[in-house]
């Protein structure tokens, strides 16, 4: 990537040389130059934005922006914050590859507190509007009249209800001209506002009456802000529990991709004897599974593990994973993340252990699971979805 003063080199995390995606993108580009004063907006440059105080990185992707805010020579301090593991060490990745220090970025999570004073707020529009409402509310105390606020985002991912938000949590805010499909986002804070706090987490119940769902049913579900459908059980989540296994006895079940953990805490309220582990690589999903366990009140012992798969955890060690992968790495379409989760399953599952995966039938993850595992059965099929195990020999 390319600035007015300088050139970085970024790479997603973990590196996959098949891999086509940068980095970064126009959007973080255009926030650059409208930091060092290089951007046209309206038809003008707008001067350089000086980089003093506490400097806010809220919504990173792969820690471009922190990278290059945290390069800047003027005296300040970088703060990221982000949902993401991935974008954690993605950051941590760039900041080496780019012979900056680690701890030239703070890195703080969507869960820990904000900073008390923000003099410099940059923020990457994510693709939750409930998760980017969520932590401007958590940022808004320490936003003050002079702090500078500016986000990013393509076009695509700036809509009416992106600006409200800024202007009804922060004060005035109008949008950039659009250069190569991105836009900006500048907002001036008044003090006089005072929004309310953050209304997540936010929770439901599922019908006791309903035998479909089989061990989930009853179960409260807690969701923070940004967990994917986090108003209402999605169907796929849906369609995996209808054919969850049935199994008994001392064992060790991994929830991979948890969410807001209704799947593992079935799986554990199906079988009291088995140790369930939560695994995933949003602090936000990852504080929803233990929340919706801790509701439940079950006897099982339960872990709650941030990471990208199952590396933490030793090989041969599992003896049943449950997955429902995701098939979009922010705005692109990628099985990437399905065939490391998939791969990881096999490591550390025993012989015998099984991998049960749902998932949209045009994904087509029974052609990956043979060629993992060498086999493959369809447990169950809908129009729309399918439920596939796969056994390690």
């Amino acid at each position: 990537m390319t600035t007015a003063h300088a050139e970085y080199s970024l790479a997603r995390f973990p590196e996959d040389p098949r891999d086509t995606l940068r980095a970064w993108d126009a959007s973080d580009e255009y926030l650059l130059r409208q930091l060092d004063g290089t951007a046209a907006l309206d038809g003008t440059t707008a001067p350089p934005v000086e980089l003093s105080g506490t400097v806010v990185v809220l919504g990173d992707r792969w820690g471009a922006l922190s990278t290059a805010v945290a390069a800047s020579p003027a005296p300040h301090t970088t703060v990221q914050i982000t949902d993401s593991y991935l974008t954690q060490q993605a950051t941590l990745a760039n900041l080496e590859r780019n012979g900056l220090a680690a701890d030239a970025v703070t890195l703080l999570s969507s869960q820990d507190a904000p900073p008390v004073r923000v003099d410099v707020l940059l923020v990457r529009v994510p693709k939750s509007l409930a998760l980017l409402e969520d932590q401007l509310l958590r940022l808004a105390p320490a936003v003050h009249e002079g702090t500078v606020v500016i986000g990013t985002g393509m076009v695509t991912e700036i809509h009416t209800s992106t600006l409200k938000l800024f202007e009804r949590i922060l004060g005035p805010t109008r949008t950039s001209l659009a250069v190569k499909k991105a836009r900006l986002i500048l907002c001036t804070p008044d003090p006089a506002l005072s929004p309310p706090p953050s209304a997540w987490p936010v929770g439901y119940t599922l019908p006791a009456e309903d035998a479909t769902l089989g061990a989930a049913a009853g179960l409260t579900v807690t969701n923070h802000a940004g967990i994917f459908s986090a108003e209402r059980l999605d169907i796929g989540t849906r369609f995996l529990l209808q054919h969850l296994p049935t199994r008994q006895g001392p064992e060790q079940v991994v929830d991979l991709g948890s969410g807001n953990g209704i799947v593992g805490t079935a799986a554990a309220r199906g079988n009291p004897e088995a140790e369930v582990v939560f695994v995933d690589e949003s602090h936000q999903a990852l504080a929803s599974s233990r929340a919706t366990f801790q509701a439940a009140g079950l006897p099982n012992k339960a872990r709650f593990l941030l990471g990208d798969g199952l590396t933490d955890l030793p090989p041969g060690s599992v003896d049943l994973v449950l997955n429902n992968p995701p098939f979009h790495s922010h705005q692109a379409t990628t099985d990437a993340a399905a065939r490391r989760m998939f791969a990881d399953s096999r490591t550390a599952l025993r012989p015998g252990g099984q991998l049960w995966v749902v998932g949209n039938r045009h994904l087509n993850y029974h052609v990956t699971l043979r060629r993992l595992f060498g086999n493959c059965v369809t447990i169950g099929s809908s129009p729309k979805f399918v439920v596939l195990r796969a056994t390690k020999r």
